[in-house]
């Protein structure tokens, strides 16, 4: 199974290494591999929540994911989006940008990151907005159970991650933004994205409920759990494109740390949003979110200090690997919790299924 998801994966990275080579030899090999791997440090968290709004939809739509998804992750996010972005901001022709970019990468470098504010109040609105739903709903299952709870207790408050991402903004704009008016519009359209596309969803996930229970059999189901089909299966799409959108700001600036070439970084990230793509889908046909419980609480906590990351570097340069780092950490210890969780289970469920064994023992 796992050779046949990253098929595709393999075959676009021997591609990507080969035109690397053809085109500017051992040094854009080098390149190309290096943002790769930057690409899939910094978006492993990303593969996680991926996998739990995958999961919740239809095996078309999780083909769609697959095809134009990827082509909007690879060529749109890393590719086009930053000559967009440039030139918007530059107030130049899209025609312009490629040319600049083209013979004169260094200006290009320069335009993006002088756009960046905009760029992370989007992006880390956004982030943040998935963390605090996600933190402020009562579980089942905590991983940081004292705080967990307790949050989930204040979360009964409306709207309260609303107010804290608005204030978290405010905040944010008049003590880090170097333009203030600009950040705030930019964070405002994080937050009206985020509200728009997920509300959506919720509207048509429930209008599919409703339907199921008066026409049982209408939706896709998969282990008893109804899937997203038709238009919610369309707003969980761009869901996750928007959320790809906001992992990938992080990596398209952080590239410019090891080359200028736009064309470059695009091949670089776009293999590591391959394997992205492909880890996502693993995740979904192993099951591992159900078996791993407490991965998907180390995704968002991880999602949330990325929200943080992203709008302290408005004003102040963090290394790219702190930022790998703070997503791996959190993973990783929530990958060991559940581990340790399920041997503690397992080792409970012997005892019960053999009592006399434990009497001996003892």
């Amino acid at each position: 199974m796992a050779i046949r998801t990253f098929s595709g994966s393999l075959i676009f990275t021997i591609l990507a290494l080969a035109a690397a080579f053809w085109f500017g030899g051992p040094t854009m090999l080098a390149l190309v591999a290096i943002l790769a791997v930057l690409e899939i440090s910094l978006s492993f968290d990303n593969a996680v929540i991926n996998a739990g709004v995958l999961s919740r939809m239809s095996v078309f739509w999780q083909k769609i994911f697959l095809t134009i998804g990827i082509a909007i992750a690879v060529f749109g996010m890393r590719l086009v989006f930053p000559f967009v972005l440039v030139s918007a901001s530059a107030g130049i022709s899209p025609a312009a940008v490629v040319d600049l970019a083209i013979n004169d990468p260094e200006t290009y470098k320069n335009e993006l990151l002088a756009a960046h504010p905009a760029i992370a109040a989007f992006g880390g609105i956004f982030l943040l907005m998935i963390f605090l739903d996600f933190v402020f709903e009562e579980r089942e299952i905590s991983w940081l159970a004292p705080i967990e709870k307790a949050l989930g207790k204040v979360g009964k408050l409306d709207q309260l991650s609303v107010v804290i991402a608005l204030g978290a903004l405010l905040l944010v704009a008049e003590t880090l933004a170097p333009d203030p008016v600009t950040v705030l519009v930019a964070g405002m359209l994080g937050l009206l994205t985020y509200l728009l596309v997920n509300g959506l969803g919720e509207l048509f996930s429930n209008k599919a409920e409703d339907e199921e229970e008066a026409q049982p059999g209408t939706a896709g189901a998969k282990n008893g759990v109804a899937l997203a089909v038709g238009k919610q299966a369309f707003f969980l799409f761009l869901y996750l494109e928007v959320l790809d959108a906001s992992f990938s700001f992080d990596g398209v600036v952080g590239a410019f740390a090891v080359t200028s070439d736009p064309f470059v970084i695009a091949l670089g990230l776009g293999v590591g949003a391959m394997y992205v793509r492909s880890l996502t889908v693993y995740l979904v046909n192993k099951g591992t979110l159900q078996e791993y419980v407490y991965l998907e609480h180390g995704a968002h906590w991880a999602i949330g200090a990325l929200a943080v990351i992203l709008m302290i570097t408005m004003k102040f340069h963090l290394n790219e690997i702190i930022t790998g780092l703070s997503g791996v950490v959190c993973i990783a210890a929530a990958f060991i919790s559940s581990v340790v969780r399920n041997r503690r289970l397992a080792a409970a469920q012997a005892a019960d299924d053999d009592p006399d064994r434990e009497l001996v023992s003892a």
